[in-house]
């Protein structure tokens, strides 16, 4: 991570992980173990890449970024209800979450399944209640992060393609479709929203919708990159690009995507400086 984006985010995460503080319900407050989980998923050393994304685009045309903060815990907390439910029994079966045990073996499966729900709600809630900005922007920023999160091209259409690639090998197009949908639809919904609510005109919404395109399938595939070079097996016979196009093959992939991003970001200009250097980060990890 080079020194610009690293210190944006080193100034732009503790603002997030104060505000997400703020709006979780007290660990004390009735029925205080749904509020205890909820508060143990999220409040536990996330990188924050969603929320700081969206702060990054959103300051690119607002030089106070503080009334976004709202916008993008909302993002955080959906990405936080996905992962408890990502790590459930039924589902990856994951014990450990960021080196802790994961929410389901830490406070149940029922418990951590309502804890998953009750994060996408108050999401929702949150969104709702903005006073920051126009009406009519938020209902837009709520449709957009409903389909982000949803069965048509969004996160749970990504998690229902990946279990049926469990059962039937996926093919390319629908491997890419998978992490399109499970990963990239969320990342790509953070940047394009906090564009928006910055008041970026139409043409650089476009730029961005082709950056968030390109950006949010390359997040899937460097990980899947960075999954089968750490010797884990961690995605041992689940659908990957290294498993089905080899490693090589995969980074030349992700280099394409992080040349369409950089590409469609050009004419921004020093707008969309963060947002570059995130492409630098990115690539700097496939190897």
């Amino acid at each position: 991570m080079n020194s610009e984006l690293r210190a944006f985010f080193e100034r732009v995460r503790p603002a997030i992980d104060e505000t997400l503080n703020e709006l979780l319900p007290s660990e004390t407050a009735s029925p205080d173990r749904i509020h205890q989980a909820m508060r143990y998923s999220t409040l536990n050393g996330g990188k924050r890449i969603r929320p700081c994304l969206c702060v990054a685009a959103f300051a690119g045309y607002r030089e106070e970024w503080k009334p976004i903060l709202c916008v993008a815990s909302s993002v955080e907390m959906i990405h936080s209800y996905s992962l408890i439910h990502d790590d459930l029994p039924a589902m990856d079966d994951d014990d450990f979450r960021r080196g802790k045990p994961s929410c389901h073996k830490q406070f149940g499966e029922a418990v951590a399944i309502l804890a998953g729900d009750a994060l996408l709600t108050l999401a929702f809630e949150v969104l709702g209640r903005s006073k920051d900005f126009p009406a009519d922007r938020l209902m837009q920023v709520i449709s957009i992060l409903g389909r982000a999160a949803g069965t048509r091209g969004g996160m749970i259409a990504g998690q229902v393609l990946d279990l049926e690639a469990e059962v039937t090998p996926a093919s390319a197009s629908q491997l890419e479709t998978i992490h399109r949908s499970k990963t990239g639809a969320l990342i790509g919904a953070s940047v394009w929203i906090g564009a928006y609510l910055g008041g970026a005109s139409e043409s650089d919404l476009e730029n961005i919708r082709i950056y968030c395109d390109r950006i949010g399938l390359a997040f899937q595939v460097i990980d899947d990159i960075l999954d089968a070079t750490d010797g884990s097996n961690r995605d041992e016979g689940k659908a990957t690009y290294p498993a089905l196009h080899g490693l090589e093959k995969s980074r030349e992939i992700a280099h394409d995507l992080m040349k369409g991003a950089r590409s469609a970001l050009s004419p921004l200009g020093e707008r969309a400086r963060i947002l570059l250097a995130f492409c630098d980060y990115l690539e700097s990890r496939t190897h």
